[in-house]
């Protein structure tokens, strides 16, 4: 729970004479919402310029005490509780390992088929030859190219099918990095499991200390 208002004994302070003493407060619900409740202040609680008494409120939310126009963010980080916007770290750390994942796997497969692709040619040559003269100096001549010329155009292509897989990955890489931060200090959190960093409960920048998981 964080109480609202101008007295020092409040989670969140707010310096200004229309805001009462103890004004409001925030609950967060076994759900995961966080729910606004005004303390019969003299001036009201508003979210999104509606006064109310108890409403659920998110970081998309304008909340106004007496003059003071703030957000559920401004609130919750100034508690130093950032655990909405660690919660969104999930979604990208997933999306970057199904990326990683979808691009090995892609790349498995087109260089097995552009490397099956000359030896599949040495057979429709094969069968070629069963059908016409098999003595044609010209014919033999070219089934000794495709033989030897094959094996060395499958592994060209999927050597060249290969050497593209760095560059994807290091895309992906680098956004990650960008990403995958500490909401709070920006540290980058390495590939280390959203689950994993869950557990810490807060980031382990001494300097930072965000809380990750409000309890």
């Amino acid at each position: 729970m964080i109480k609202i208002g101008k007295e020092s004994d409040n989670q969140y302070i707010v310096d200004d004479p229309h805001v009462s003493r103890h004004h409001a407060q925030l609950e967060k619900q076994e759900d995961g919402v966080w729910l606004l409740i005004d303390l019969n202040s003299t001036n009201g609680t508003y979210v999104n310029d509606q006064q109310v008494a108890r409403k659920r409120v998110n970081t998309k939310d304008e909340i106004r005490f007496g003059e003071h126009v703030c957000s559920l963010s401004d609130i919750l980080n100034q508690h130093n509780d950032y655990s909405e916007e660690f919660a969104l770290l999930k979604g990208i750390y997933d999306r970057y390992i199904e990326s990683k994942v979808k691009i090995q796997s892609s790349n498995q497969f087109k260089t097995r088929l552009l490397q099956s692709i000359p030896f599949a040619l040495l057979g429709v040559v094969g069968v070629t030859l069963s059908f016409l003269e098999k003595g044609s100096p010209l014919l033999m001549v070219i089934s000794f190219i495709v033989m030897v010329c094959a094996p060395t155009i499958g592994i060209f292509l999927g050597a060249k099918q290969s050497a593209k897989v760095p560059r994807q990955l290091q895309h992906i890489a680098n956004q990650f990095k960008i990403d995958y931060v500490c909401p709070k200090c920006g540290t980058f959190l390495g590939e280390i499991p959203w689950e994993s960093l869950r557990n810490r409960k807060q980031c382990p920048v001494s300097s930072c200390k965000a809380k990750w998981i409000n309890e």
